[in-house]
């Protein structure tokens, strides 16, 4: 239990007391090795002036922050990130997306706005969020960043400059299936590891979390769905202090593994992706998204700036 002095109270040290007296104490073992880097490479949090996601600028959209920047900035930007990390045991950066649920969600239970607020960058996965921006914001969203659509950037920038990947979500057919075909259209991408994204228990996800991190990815595709991807983040980010990015990834790995077709390409720039995947399942979505979709348009049209 913390425990905190109250100010009066405080016994009346020297100035060089008082800097011994209040010096912190790592309550963690530092790995071998970390101790010879520079001191402003071995935080374990990483160097916020230095990230180049809090560099992007940002629309308060329906409520949440949302990067203003293309699938192709993104890409680099990512990788860079992920490269510059590699070998300095930080925390990694966390990438996310919202759509109309996530705005819905966020604006309706505290604990899950503030697990994306926990995010380095936010993305906008839906087109609504990237027409509101055109009328609403000084600077308007350039495009719609889905993340099934960004994999492809991401994957080609990661075969150009070596930048490795592990894919962890989706049940075990469809974890395999997205995976084989990554190597076969992405024979340059150094894909380190795969993994489902279910767990029996606590002691399974840690240890997988361990294995991960014994690989050492530069960047971590997660694959959970909406809100146990951020959950699993969320629990195990200090776990994952040798990986460089994590990003992540919704249904991403159904796609690729061609279990779950997109919508047609008309469909998904007019902002009507969800009607299709209602059509596709409409017990697991019809009322999900009536229920959701109405309210989070009233906020992008009233918590935008």
């Amino acid at each position: 239990m913390l425990h905190v002095e109250p100010a009066g109270l405080r016994p009346n040290l020297s100035r060089s007391d008082r800097r011994d007296s209040d010096r912190r104490v790592a309550p963690f073992a530092i790995p071998d090795g970390v101790v010879d880097l520079p001191f402003g490479e071995r935080r374990v949090a990483g160097e916020r002036r230095r990230n180049r996601f809090l560099q992007w600028k940002r629309n308060i959209i329906g409520g949440l922050p949302i990067v203003v920047a293309d699938r192709v900035e993104t890409a680099k930007v990512m990788v860079d990130e992920a490269l510059k990390r590699r070998g300095l045991w930080r925390y990694p950066a966390y990438m996310t997306s919202t759509n109309g649920e996530v705005t819905y969600r966020c604006a309706v239970d505290p604990s899950e706005h503030a697990m994306f607020l926990q995010a380095d960058a936010i993305h906008a996965d839906g087109m609504p969020h990237v027409f509101v921006s055109r009328f609403k914001c000084d600077v308007p969203l350039p495009e719609r960043v889905a993340t099934t659509d960004l994999f492809h950037d991401v994957a080609r920038e990661a075969s150009a400059r070596g930048a490795t990947m592990f894919m962890l979500g989706a049940d075990e057919a469809s974890n395999h299936r997205a995976t084989e075909w990554v190597r076969k259209n992405y024979p340059n991408v150094r894909l380190v590891g795969r993994r489902n994204g279910y767990f029996a228990n606590e002691a399974e996800e840690i240890a997988a979390c361990r294995r991960i991190a014994e690989l050492a990815p530069d960047i971590l595709w997660v694959s959970m769905g909406v809100p146990r991807e951020q959950r699993f983040i969320g629990r195990n980010r200090h776990r994952l202090t040798t990986v460089g990015v994590i990003k992540t990834s919704g249904g991403l790995f159904d796609f690729l593994a061609g279990s779950k077709p997109r919508a047609p390409v008309w469909m998904q720039r007019v902002g009507l992706e969800w009607l299709w995947r209602m059509a596709l399942e409409p017990r697991r979505l019809g009322m999900r998204y009536l229920k959701t979709n109405p309210y989070a348009m009233y906020l992008l049209l009233t918590k935008t700036r």
